[in-house]
């Protein structure tokens, strides 16, 4: 089983518990407007590679993996490559490896063939890190050009099936950085019992070069990342305990 991969990162400390090894696949459905990976947009730019092989290529490092690291899966978008990542994640559950998924969300559905296949690849995932852009349907789709209602969905389900996740949420001035929308964060988050953590990540403008080199007009031009008095409020609203 051969996967679209778009890079890989031996010492990923910011994807999920411990040390990790992180597989960044390619193809994606949303347009996020704050992406800093246009590159991972198109699957069939992404370099195909067999299981066996990325798993070989992450044991290597495997003595690193103290205080629950293992592989995290992201993208791009994970789930857009579900007989890929049930593979992936089967094999390294054999190995006792801890699984994670950072996902956007936007494939999910209740509908089959993909709700199996989704449940099949919980069966060997330890943890989900869920991004939610935004809360507002409407400027979810001015964001991202998709709809959040699936998303939300998503996050419901593992709720209902007890599976553990981290909420992700980029803080995106004249975006979602309005205490309205980081109220309805945080009072959704309220109706999980899944959630282990919650994180703030703020927007930033690293990947504006990738943009212009890709021949895109980049939606973000002109706006700045967030002051650190806005960081601050947005982590006290969403109660993350961070600063």
């Amino acid at each position: 089983m051969n996967g679209f991969i778009h890079s890989t990162e031996s010492f990923g400390s910011v994807d999920g518990p411990g040390v990790r090894f992180v597989i960044f696949l390619a193809g994606c459905p949303m347009r996020c407007q704050f992406c800093h990976n246009p590159d991972t947009w198109d699957m069939q730019m992404g370099e195909r590679k067999g299981v066996d092989e990325l798993l070989a290529q992450a044991l290597r490092y495997r003595s690193y993996w103290k205080d629950g690291g293992g592989i995290t899966v992201s993208g791009g978008e994970p789930l857009l490559q579900m007989d890929f990542m049930i593979e992936l994640f089967r094999k390294a559950k054999e190995k006792g490896i801890n699984t994670t998924i950072d996902t956007g969300g936007a494939p999910f559905t209740r509908e089959e063939p993909f709700f199996g296949k989704f449940n099949e690849l919980m069966k060997y995932t330890d943890l989900l890190l869920v991004d939610i852009k935004h809360m507002d349907d409407e400027q979810h789709k001015l964001l991202t050009g998709h709809t959040n209602r699936n998303i939300l969905d998503m996050a419901q389900y593992l709720s209902e099936i007890g599976k553990p996740i981290w909420i992700r949420h980029v803080l995106v001035p004249e975006r979602s950085d309005k205490d309205e929308y980081l109220k309805k964060l945080c009072d959704f988050i309220k109706t999980l019992n899944n959630v282990k953590k919650v994180e703030v990540l703020p927007y930033h403008t690293f990947g504006e070069y990738k943009w212009k080199e890709l021949g895109y007009e980049y939606p973000l031009a002109g706006i700045e990342p967030p002051t650190k008095e806005r960081i601050r409020n947005a982590n006290e609203i969403l109660h993350t305990g961070q600063e």
